[in-house]
């Protein structure tokens, strides 16, 4: 009969791993993409005050902003600055670790785009796995624990760079503004994602919320495309509702989300909302 451990070997194998279980288990960040081939929906904003919600909550939070415009860096307080962005990595002429940037607020770090990257289409364009160049370059981010959650911002249409969001990402939040032209956005969405999920580029991709933007209570348009959109996806819309408010719409200009720059609007309790919800669809 084996002897049962003493109280001392018991205590030991509760301060340190016992003979057999890994020493420091590695779990990848999830990788989330906020896209819309169209413009002006709140997807920077979205991806923006997300990350810094996340991050604010306790979360480790990477922000990799791939579009020309560099809307998120300057979100968050970043000169647009050459050489600063993910474009040598993506042609594998350096690491996207070299990259990061730490930001004025805790555990919320960024990769910095630049408008220099707007020419790095034609060049992936001619590479061999010229669809998997982010997936590549963000995998060694992403696998070694670092971060909890890496979010990507995309430019808003679908070229070369956000295809290269898609094959890179685990899940997809798609922003929609509550206006009448709001479904027509998110159709050619899912047909890239299916596109990419059947053809083997990424079959592990998913959508993992509908995100109501730009929403007045006040007005009749705005709550029947809600309903209009939440009949459609049902489950996949969140509850959140991201309402349309001058304070959300300055905050950028001060390089500040909306939880630093005024904490206690309604903007700002939007998105934590938001970023709870995220995190619990993630099961963080």
């Amino acid at each position: 009969m084996a002897k049962r451990p003493t109280r001392r070997a018991r205590a030991v194998c509760f301060l340190a791993p016992c003979a057999g279980l890994p020493l420091n288990r590695r779990v990848p960040a999830k990788v989330i993409v906020v896209a819309n081939q169209k413009g002006g929906v709140g997807k920077t904003t979205t991806a923006v005050n997300l990350a810094a919600c996340l991050a604010w909550a306790g979360r480790r939070v990477l922000l990799v902003d791939v579009d020309p415009q560099a809307n998120a860096t300057s979100g968050v307080g970043f000169e647009k600055l050459p050489g600063a962005s993910a474009y040598d990595a993506l042609l594998g002429q350096g690491a996207l670790a070299e990259k990061i940037q730490n930001t004025a607020w805790e555990r919320l770090e960024l990769v910095p785009s630049e408008p220099d990257l707007c020419s790095i289409e034609v060049e992936l364009s001619r590479m061999e796995n010229h669809l998997q160049r982010l997936r590549l370059a963000l995998g060694p981010v992403a696998s070694n624990g670092r971060f909890e959650v890496v979010l990507v911002d995309c430019p808003p249409s679908l070229g070369m760079l956000t295809l290269n969001a898609f094959a890179a990402a685990d899940s997809l939040i798609v922003p929609l503004q509550c206006e009448y032209y709001a479904l027509e956005g998110i159709s050619m969405i899912n047909r890239v994602l299916t596109q990419l999920r059947d053809s083997g580029v990424n079959p592990k991709l998913e959508l993992l919320g509908v995100l109501m933007t730009m929403y007045d209570a006040r007005t009749r348009l705005a709550r029947q495309v809600v309903d209009e959109v939440r009949q459609h996806f049902g489950e996949l819309v969140f509850e959140t509702l991201i309402p349309r408010t001058t304070r959300l719409a300055e905050a950028p200009s001060f390089g500040k989300p909306i939880i630093a720059y005024d904490k206690y609007s309604a903007a700002a309790a939007a998105y934590e909302l938001l970023a709870q919800e995220v995190a619990a669809r993630l099961k963080l």
